[in-house]
């Protein structure tokens, strides 16, 4: 049986994301209307930074949307939304140069992230798979397969947590690279900080709704199992 105060804290990390998000959007918003001094464009700035650390190979392209922005290590390609690429303010060249870490970290072979490549295959899996299988062992009163299907719901538990640490270096490394390459001077950090904590935020709120979803799902099931 589940008491009280677990479903206030359900309640309580299920609004984490939505706030995460509008504090993201609302910052992005904020420094968007910020134009950087050095008159650097996102695409620019990312540009920039891969030439100093001798990455010029790595590809850069606008892509559609907002909030869109990624590094492919496939396809060893940034891409860049198209209110960061061609814009010239704080936000944009901040999460340019997140980006832009992520390669950084692919080049210095980051700990974190080469553990994040080596769990994306099964979590991908998993996203499709897992909570599927708990229903289906639910309906069926098949335990096996529900708790089978909880193991690969902590797999994605265990990404979102990995995820942290590399989106954080991420952006300590764009923070570093923004201020040496002098895109960015002292007083226009604060802001590009600013943004890209609003961006760590999301991920954190990510990975609590996900520890929380796996521990109502392993008391559920454990629940029963005590029955």
């Amino acid at each position: 049986m589940i008491d009280s105060s677990y479903w206030i804290l359900f309640i309580v990390v299920s609004i984490l994301p939505i706030w995460a998000s509008l504090k993201l959007q609302n910052t992005f918003n904020k420094y968007s209307r910020v134009r950087s001094l050095s008159g650097y464009t996102g695409e620019e700035a990312a540009r920039r930074i891969l030439m100093i650390n001798h990455l010029g190979h790595i590809g850069i392209k606008p892509v559609r949307g907002s909030m869109t922005d990624h590094y492919n290590p496939i396809q060893k390609e940034i891409g860049l939304s198209q209110t960061v690429y061609s814009l010239n303010s704080i936000a944009a060249v901040s999460v340019a140069a997140h980006e832009v870490g992520h390669v950084l970290q692919e080049a210095d072979h980051y700990n974190a992230l080469t553990l994040r490549h080596k769990l994306l295959p099964v979590t991908r899996f998993a996203d499709s798979a897992a909570i599927p299988m708990v229903f289906l062992g639910a309906i069926t009163s098949f335990q096996g397969l529900a708790w089978i299907g909880i193991i690969l719901f902590s797999f994605t538990t265990l990404f979102s947590l990995v995820t942290l640490p590399v989106e954080f270096n991420a952006s300590k490394r764009a923070i570093v690279a923004l201020s040496q390459s002098g895109i960015l001077s002292d007083e226009e950090l604060d802001g590009a900080k600013e943004v890209l904590n609003a961006a760590a935020l999301t991920y954190v709120a990510g990975a609590a709704v996900s520890m929380m979803m796996l521990l109502r799902l392993i008391l559920i099931y454990g629940g029963q199992n005590r029955d």
